[in-house]
This record gives C-alpha cells, sequence and structure tokens, in this order.
C-alpha cells in the first residue's frame, strides 16, 4: 500500500511539473535511446583533483529541485524591460508584482490600471486601496500577500487584455507563481481566473468554491473594480474570502 501511495504521488508531481513546462512554452521532450554518435579519438580531461568516475552525465532535475530553483528574481531579470508585445510602446512602467516572496496568500489580478502603471505597482488606486482593506479584513497586511497580474503592463484606456498579450505574459505569471509556492490563490477578475484555470466560465460561475491549481487551491472571485461599481457584491466576495481564511486556519472574527 505504502508503495502505491508513492507511486501515485510521484505520478502526480510528474503531470503537475509537465504541465507547467507545457505552459511556460514547452512543446516536447525528447522520448527513446539517444541517437548513436562516434566516440572521440582521444579521451575527454579529466579536471585536475577529479578521478574518471567523478565524471557523469548530469540526470535531469526532479519537479522539486525544478522548483526550488525559480526565483522571483531570475524571472524579473529573465522578463527584462519587456518588449514582447505592443503594450510595451504605450507603458510607463512595466508593473511585475509586489509583496511577500515567502507569502501564504497570493492574489492575482488582471491588468495594471493608470495608478499602477505611474507608480510601477499593482493594486495602488481606487480599486487597489479596497483590496488592501480586504486583506486587512482578512487579518493580514498588504505586506504579508503577494499581489500581481496577469499583464505586465497597462493596456491603453484600461481595455481588456487581449489573447495574444495574455500569450506573452502568461508564462512569466507561471513562473511567480511556482517561484512563491503559496498555500492559497485568490483569482480577481475574469481574465486572472480563465488564464489560471484554462476555462471560458465567467466569474459568476467560478466564484465560490476551490479550483485545483497544480495542487494549490484557487479561489476565483469578483475584481475590485467590479465591486466599486456593484457595492452590493461585496457581500459575496467576502463570503469568497471567509473560505479562504478557513483553508489558511485563520479563526473568524466574530
Amino acid at each position: 500500500m505504502h508503495e502505491a501511495a508513492e507511486a501515485r504521488q510521484l505520478v502526480a508531481s510528474l503531470r503537475a511539473y509537465l504541465e507547467d513546462l507545457q505552459e511556460t512554452g514547452v512543446d516536447g521532450l525528447v522520448y527513446g535511446e539517444p541517437a548513436m554518435v562516434a566516440a572521440p579519438e582521444q579521451p575527454a580531461a579529466v579536471p585536475a583533483g577529479a578521478s574518471a568516475g567523478a565524471i557523469s552525465t548530469a540526470s535531469a532535475p526532479s519537479p522539486e529541485e525544478a522548483a526550488e530553483k525559480e526565483t522571483l528574481e531570475k524571472v524579473r531579470l529573465d522578463l527584462g524591460e519587456c518588449r514582447r508585445c505592443g503594450l510595451a510602446g504605450t507603458r510607463t512602467n512595466l508593473v511585475f508584482g509586489v509583496g511577500n516572496p515567502a507569502a501564504r496568500l497570493v492574489f492575482v489580478g488582471e491588468a495594471p490600471g493608470r495608478d499602477e502603471d505611474l507608480q510601477g505597482e499593482p493594486f495602488v488606486g481606487e480599486a487597489g486601496q479596497l483590496l488592501t482593506k480586504i486583506i486587512a479584513a482578512m487579518q493580514f497586511k498588504r505586506s504579508d500577500v503577494y499581489i500581481c497580474n496577469i499583464l505586465k503592463c497597462r493596456p491603453p484606456g484600461n481595455r481588456n487584455p487581449e489573447p495574444k498579450e495574455i500569450e506573452q505574459c502568461q508564462p512569466f505569471l507561471l513562473r511567480q507563481l511556482r517561484a512563491l509556492r503559496p498555500e492559497a490563490i485568490v483569482c480577481l477578475g475574469t481574465f486572472a481566473a480563465q488564464t489560471l484555470l484554462k476555462t471560458k466560465e465567467p466569474i459568476s460561475r467560478l466564484r465560490g468554491r476551490f479550483h485545483d491549481y497544480h495542487g494549490i487551491p484557487l479561489m476565483p472571485t469578483f475584481h475590485p473594480a467590479f465591486l466599486l461599481r456593484n457595492p452590493a457584491m461585496k457581500r459575496e466576495v467576502w463570503e469568497d474570502m471567509q473560505q479562504v481564511m478557513r483553508l489558511l486556519g485563520i479563526e473568524l472574527k466574530k
């Protein structure tokens, strides 16, 4: 029974690893016996101080080892001053993400707005102030959690993200989440939820229950900007956040 449980866990880890590779742009892996090549005429040199037996082909890292090597710093460095889509020509600042790199909880929004574009930080405008209040009601400080967006640049006029823009930005978001490895993810709004869950279901049907994101519980809910226009929906969002609090073992205040 113990061996069967270990085998199931290994299969689940490999599946999650391969799904991550696919989402970040890896289309396939080499399978089968390597092609035969002619042996070199001279043996390879052995570094001074090392025995010949110490020279071997490095094995591929396990899913756990691959995840451990990913860091927010490396993701940001690889993103650079991104010009992978047309939004680079209209942005003021690239908005990567902010918060605790060891956060238990991550909030993922859709795209920067005007204030975020000017300051280079996600959720600092009016919708961001409401999100800060929600975070405080959950008994966290803003610095305790991590906040980022699907897109790292503001769409002109705060229009909806386009598929090609999401396609270019998504790998960096997935790497951020892999580096963070939070205990829970909250998706704010339709595009964040649909992107991570790979669905076209509207947020109204996705919210209210947890979904699985590579083993991480993910709660979709309404975007704070939507709540500013529809304050009566705050009750639903608070219900969603209470579920997240219970998951994280946070006692609800009466």
